[in-house]
């Protein structure tokens, strides 16, 4: 055997002595902690980009339940850390959703289900991650010699307090730590368009407290005519402070290794987990007063919903989680009526002062059904729907081992944000590692109200593409939705862009209108007045 043999030999038996210790040290240790049965399956997609993201989180009853929650955020769940920190894994991390409703020992309360979380994990997507300290991208905070602060005496309360008329921000920051001041510096009104959605590390090297104040122009506002354009980081500059883009060593969680389908359910998990209550116990319906000419849908606490002023149509698709452009068969009333709703869940479903918002959907569908006798059920049909080519690509082809997914703002971080330099086009997506499929699925959620269904892929590119699309937002185009229902529409005089010309000219794709079958939402049946109360 030769020399270069040796590290192998080496390296396997200190991992075999390693794993050796560790099933020693595991002796006589508690066991761990973990739900009592776990119910876990890909997420059914939504058609509605309210209710397309994360939901759930907490513990109710001794039941769990986390709905459309991405490999990330389970790992970001499960340890307690931020998103940005996790790496490695791989690319479908931020992609494939799954819903997971467990039930809990007797007596477990909310800081148990971490530890409950990463068993489950480990146990049923086989997830092995180890914690590391890495160099990551971020805003660093840094100090002159002579800061333009007061040391605070140390009285009163700590933090900062927004004000202002909604075109300049002012911030009042008394007895802040400058770790406190960082940490916190992303919830400021209005700061998130400057810092998107990245972190910010204290490296001012500044002991002790301190008070001041900031005063900088929303970013939503900045095309005010004569008005004086102070960014977050000039008022950050006033204050002898800096705040510039750095690599900041960092603990990280990195993913070594997990499986994208995890271990089949209990054969049992029905009987174990019965399901949630699917009705109201409390229903009043009424006509909304003819005075009334707003309509809105709260959610209140107790598992009590509270609608006001709303058609029918407009409360079968929020039920269904669908556009109301993808109902058909619909009666004219169901766009004329406007009803209102007072409904209470089960006190089951109220547990820790907040209801299940899914669960209440289903029971939105069966109030109608019961109380409007509606009767539905989903087909293809031949309509009006996009369709995606690409006469002339220009993106780049990405690395295939980068995590998939688009977020809102620029590929860096960066002081001037093309949003800033010209605020008409309002949106800007980065997108990495992105097959033209999901681009095409994902469209009307990444620009929402311009698209109201799938789009079909056609162009024939295969793999996944890096780009940036800057487009304007639906309410920056003059006449607001015609633009953006018209195939390849002209840009706007104002400057605005739609998001079908951003695509031809950006990237290279084209969005046209087709007549093709498309799943909509037929009415089979419903009645124009309620049953009694």
């Amino acid at each position: 055997m030769g020399p270069r043999n040796v590290p192998i030999l080496l390296c396997r038996r200190l991992l075999v002595l390693g794993l050796t210790a560790l099933a020693t040290s595991g002796q006589g240790a508690e066991p761990a902690a973990k739900f009592e049965v776990a119910d876990i399956h890909p997420s059914p997609r939504s058609l509605n980009s309210d209710t397309n993201d994360l939901s759930g989180g907490m513990m109710r009853s001794g039941r769990y339940n986390l709905r459309r929650a991405t490999m990330l955020d389970l790992v970001r769940i499960a340890y307690g850390v931020d998103a940005k920190t996790i790496l490695g894994g791989p690319n479908w991390l931020a992609l494939d959703r799954f819903d997971i409703r467990a039930k809990a020992p007797a007596g477990t309360n909310s800081a148990a289900v971490k530890p409950m979380l990463r068993t489950l994990l480990t146990e049923r997507f086989g997830l092995l991650v180890h914690n590391d300290n890495q160099p990551l991208s971020m805003w660093a905070l840094t100090a002159g010699k002579h800061p333009l602060m007061k040391k605070s005496d140390g009285s009163g309360e700590s933090g900062c307090h927004s004000s202002g008329s909604g075109d300049v921000v002012d911030v009042k920051c008394r007895n802040m730590t400058m770790a406190a001041f960082a940490s916190g510096m992303g919830g400021l009104d209005g700061a998130w368009y400057y810092l998107t959605d990245n972190r910010v590390a204290d490296q001012t090297g500044l002991e002790g407290a301190w008070d001041f104040d900031l005063r900088y122009s929303a970013r939503w506002k900045t095309t005010i005519a004569g008005a004086e354009i102070v960014s977050l980081f000039d008022a950050i500059d006033k204050l002898g402070l800096k705040l510039d883009a750095s690599m900041i060593p960092t603990p990280v969680v990195l993913v070594d290794g997990v499986n994208r389908t995890p271990t089949p359910n209990s054969p049992d998990v029905d009987k174990l987990l019965p399901p949630a209550p699917t009705e109201f116990e409390a229903v009043d319906v009424k006509p909304t007063d003819p005075d009334y000419h707003d309509s809105d849908v709260q959610l209140q606490e107790g598992g009590r919903l509270k609608a006001r002023g709303m058609t029918l149509k407009s409360l079968i698709a929020g039920a269904w989680g669908i556009t109301e452009e993808m109902i058909v068969d619909a009666p004219k009333f169901l766009d004329s009526d406007r009803w209102d709703i007072v409904a209470k869940a089960p006190d089951v479903m109220a547990a820790d002062g907040d209801a299940d918002f899914d669960s209440l959907l289903m029971m939105v569908r069966n109030l109608l059904a019961d109380r409007f006798r509606l009767s539905v059920h989903f087909e293809d049909r031949p309509v009006q729907a996009y369709t995606m080519t690409a006469p002339k690509p220009r993106m780049k082809k990405a690395d295939p081992a980068s995590r998939t997914g688009c977020k809102e703002g620029p590929p860096t971080l960066v002081k001037i944000d093309p949003r800033g330099i010209n605020p008409v086009l309002g949106r800007y997506l980065t997108c990495t590692n992105v097959s033209m499929a999901y681009l095409a699925q994902q469209l009307q959620f990444l620009a929402s109200g311009y698209i109201h269904s799938d789009v079909l892929d056609a162009t024939g590119l295969e793999g996944g593409w890096d780009f940036t699309l800057s487009f304007s937002k639906l309410a920056q185009l003059r006449g607001n939705g015609a633009l953006a229902q018209a195939a390849g529409s002209a840009s706007d005089p104002n400057g605005a862009l739609s998001v079908q010309d951003a695509m031809e000219k950006q990237l290279g794709l084209k969005l046209e209108l087709r007549k093709r079958p498309a799943s909509v939402l037929v009415i089979d049946r419903i009645e124009e007045k309620p049953s009694d109360n």
